[in-house]
């Protein structure tokens, strides 16, 4: 009893704040580094995390407060094998001593390329990637958006090569930070934007190459949902062909740079030019056929003994048709080539003008003028049909077969002599007759003189 009053009793308190002296105020138990597993994880509601860090023989009680646990990057889970760092303290109200985590390091794994699976994964299972979403490409692109800083260098690739290989374009810019604090919010907000402007036919998501740390912004899942949200199809061209980032799954296309992004939007563009040069040789080739083909229908009308008398008729038409057919190939020629030279003005003057007001002028021109050669073409082809159609009837009025189809009939002699008076005639002589369907023989029995009325 002696012994125990001769020694300082502490209270509970005291000894606990004591022991948090030795441990909080030396050197030797902060900024330390611990290597183990975790375990046991929770998340407070104002997004605080507790865990357990253990080895083989033993564990430690962790905590990550919010301002720290924003700052990971990535999504703790137990079993992850992590390198932490923090400062030992004790937490007085249960006694026992915590590692104060201000930044965790996953252990084979940095820390943003696990980030980046771990987003992938979760937008994959909620089917943000798969194929059914994905929106198609618009045939031919008038109005661009572009997403991407107006300072770097995909901007001036993109426009460059859109300039020197398309006509009928307007760009809309929609400027954005693309690296850095608020970059991935900035992205985001520029392709709602792009969603409110009316008759956008496709958007293009540009950056050009860096680090992952550089392109992060292309990771985060605001970008992300907004692509996916957008009305609008979307082509990912960030960094260089070895880079992949998260806007890459999700949006309709993935061009391996800016580059790359701008010629295939261009290429469409080629695509229909030569498409549109070769449905102009082949009108004129179905025209000049078509024609040839009636010239020779005409011709062979023409030479039949049937129609002799209706020579100079068959004639002026044939005349006529040719010169139909000449005027509507120099008539399509000559319009064609003035609207490709239009075109080609247009592209030169592009960097003088106004791009929207010219443009949008030139391709309602063209629209007009295609509109035009529709409908003369197909008023020539109906004259053409109207003119074929009533010299048919003309012919036909005029072949002999039409009167032999009232009831008149040929007589022939034997000798094939068409018979047209009874002058010289024999009794007994034999003769043919041909109706409209059929022929017979027939000898003369009787010669009857024709009266004298």
């Amino acid at each position: 009893m002696s012994t125990i009053s001769s020694q300082k009793i502490f209270g509970v308190t005291e000894i606990t704040n004591q022991i948090k002296t030795i441990l909080e105020r030396g050197n030797k138990f902060q900024q330390i580094l611990v290597e183990g597993e975790i375990s046991n994880l929770k998340v407070s509601g104002p997004g605080h995390l507790y865990f357990d860090l253990k080895d083989k023989h033993a564990q430690i009680k962790c905590v990550c407060f919010q301002n720290y646990a924003l700052n990971l990057g990535f999504h703790l889970e137990d079993g992850n094998q992590v390198i932490v760092q923090g400062n030992l303290g004790v937490y007085e109200k249960r006694g026992q001593y915590n590692l104060y985590i201000e930044s965790v390091e996953p252990q084979g794994t940095g820390s943003l390329q696990l980030a980046f699976e771990q987003l992938k994964s979760k937008l994959a299972s909620e089917g943000l990637f798969e194929e059914k979403h994905k929106k198609p490409l618009p045939f031919l692109s008038q109005r661009i958006g572009i997403v991407t800083s107006p300072h770097g260098a995909a901007i001036h690739d993109i426009l460059e090569t859109l300039k020197n290989r398309m006509v009928c374009v307007s760009i809309l810019i929609a400027a954005a930070k693309v690296q850095g604090q608020g970059a991935a919010a900035e992205i985001a907000s520029a392709i709602n934007l792009l969603n409110s402007v009316p008759n956008l036919d496709i958007i293009i998501l540009a950056r050009g190459g860096g680090s992952i740390e550089d392109l992060w912004a292309f990771n985060e899942e605001a970008v992300a949902r907004a692509i996916f949200a957008s009305q609008t199809p979307i082509v990912s061209a960030v960094g260089h062909e070895v880079d992949v980032t998260i806007s890459d799954f999700v949006a309709d296309f993935r061009a391996p740079t800016p580059l790359a992004a701008a010629e295939f939007i261009a290429s469409k563009q080629e695509d229909f030019l030569t498409r549109l040069t070769t449905l102009e040789k082949h009108l004129k080739r179905s025209l000049q056929l078509k024609v040839s083909q009636l010239r020779n229908v005409v011709f062979m009308l023409s030479t039949s003994q049937a129609c002799a008398s209706a020579q100079s008729k068959i004639h002026s038409q044939r005349q006529w048709l040719d010169e139909l057919g000449f005027r509507l190939t120099q008539s399509s020629t000559n319009r064609l080539n003035s609207q490709r030279s239009q075109w080609q003005r247009a592209a030169e003057h592009l960097r003088y003008y106004d791009l929207n007001s010219i443009l949008e002028l030139k391709c309602e021109l063209l629209n007009r003028r295609v509109q035009q050669i529709s409908v003369h073409t197909h008023f020539l082809l109906k004259q053409i049909r109207s003119a074929l159609s009533t010299n048919g009837g003309a012919l036909r009025s005029l072949s002999p077969l039409s009167v032999l189809n009232r009831g008149y009939a040929i007589c022939r002699t034997r000798s094939g002599k068409i018979l047209r008076e009874t002058k010289g005639l024999k009794v007994g002589e034999y003769f043919s007759v041909t109706l409209s369907k059929g022929a017979f023989d027939g000898k003369i029995e009787q010669i009857k003189e024709q009266k004298k009325i």
